[in-house]
């Protein structure tokens, strides 16, 4: 995240914590009515205009802690391709609605795809395409361990487990058990390709990004 300080008098510091309540992340996203624009602070009595922008005031501080949490849980849960998964971590506002269709199957007993990649097991998704000709896999998802606590709701769990395990986790090299390349980021999530088997061609230089 970047900060731009439009004013900021003083020789530094620490930002003022939360005003009235602690930040709850385990709780149901709220879709808050912030108004916009960013109103300068005023030159003696002049009060300058506002300016383009959003301005998250000290009020605020729990809401936009709680939200910046679930949008980033939503992303991952999306990258899984479970529905009602994305759709608990976000308001109407943001969408919510487009989640709440048919329920992918990996939020239930029975995942809609599962893989074992360097000895750790990841839920997701996985579509089959062609590439110059050959069939080729891609399977995108997370930790398992990681999409269960997104699945329920606890976001302090989640964000405690991959703060513990940022340095450690990620990974870009080729799968020798899996058969292609694959990607595993800081979050837990991950993306791998290979040739479906069973077919005669060589294998193409695939690459994940």
């Amino acid at each position: 995240m970047t900060v731009h300080a439009l004013q900021a008098p003083g020789s530094g510091g620490r930002l003022s914590p939360a005003e009235g309540r602690e930040a709850n992340r385990n709780a149901p996203p709220f879709q808050a009515n912030v108004m916009p624009d960013i109103h300068p602070p005023a030159e003696g009595l002049v009060a300058p205009e506002p300016v383009r922008g959003c301005h998250v005031q000290p009020k605020d501080y729990a809401w936009f802690q709680e939200s910046l949490a679930h949008t980033t849980a939503a992303g991952l849960m999306a990258f899984t391709g479970s529905g009602h998964a994305t759709a608990r971590h976000l308001t109407d506002r943001q969408g919510r609605k487009r989640y709440t269709g048919l329920e992918h199957a990996a939020s239930m007993s029975i995942q809609d795809a599962v893989h074992t990649l360097f000895g750790n097991e990841y839920v997701g998704t996985d579509h089959v395409f062609r590439l110059n000709g050959p069939r080729v896999e891609a399977f995108s998802g997370v930790d398992e361990e990681v999409f269960r606590l997104l699945a329920r709701g606890d976001i302090e769990e989640y964000r405690a487990l991959v703060h513990a395990s940022r340095h450690v986790r990620p990974r870009l090299t080729f799968d020798e058990d899996w058969g292609g390349p694959v990607s595993v980021h800081a979050d837990g999530s991950v993306f791998a390709l290979r040739l479906l088997p069973g077919q005669n061609e060589e294998p193409c230089a695939c690459s994940s990004r």
